[in-house]
């Protein structure tokens, strides 16, 4: 490919964001104590409450890629570490649901809420129909990846629900 293609120089943009988002991840992880999967895994359950999706171990599980014994092992260190706790289901009292402590949202937003507060004070520069447009581009830019994962992976499809995709 042309490297003056400028949807090459939108690939390395991209790219560059991952390792710096990856970094600051790596980052609060060590900070805290967890391992980078605990991150993911705190990150896709804050997903799934946005999303008014219910978060099961065997959800969390997919979402990673991991076992049932991975997955236990991973909540249980997650709710020692007073992170997340598992609740029964109020419909299904079989069901346990996994909800991000307090605590934990909190330590998050102290270290991560800075960075958030700047990335959307740079997105106050653009107008409404920018605004969609890099919208747009972000859930695509997700749905190729999504669509790229290798079938046989144990991994879910994504961790936001398709269902939570914003209209075009």
């Amino acid at each position: 490919m042309d490297e003056g293609e400028p949807g090459l120089r939108v690939v390395h943009r991209l790219r560059a964001i991952t390792v710096e988002l990856d970094l600051r991840g790596a980052e609060f992880a060590q900070r805290n104590g967890l391992h980078p999967t605990d991150l993911r895994a705190l990150i896709c359950l804050l997903d799934a409450a946005r999303a008014h999706t219910p978060a099961t171990p065997g959800w969390l599980g997919r979402q990673l890629g991991l076992n049932s014994a991975g997955t236990t092992a991973l909540v249980d260190r997650l709710e020692r570490l007073g992170h997340v706790r598992r609740v029964r289901d109020s419909r299904d009292r079989r069901r346990v649901l996994l909800e991000v402590d307090e605590r934990a949202v909190a330590l998050g937003q102290s270290f991560f809420g800075p960075l958030i507060t700047e990335i959307v004070a740079a997105t106050r520069t653009f107008s409404d129909t920018e605004l969609a447009a890099i919208q747009r581009f972000l859930l695509d830019v997700r749905d190729v990846l999504a669509a790229q994962r290798d079938p046989s992976s144990s991994l879910g499809r994504s961790p936001l629900p398709q269902n939570g995709r914003e209209p075009r």
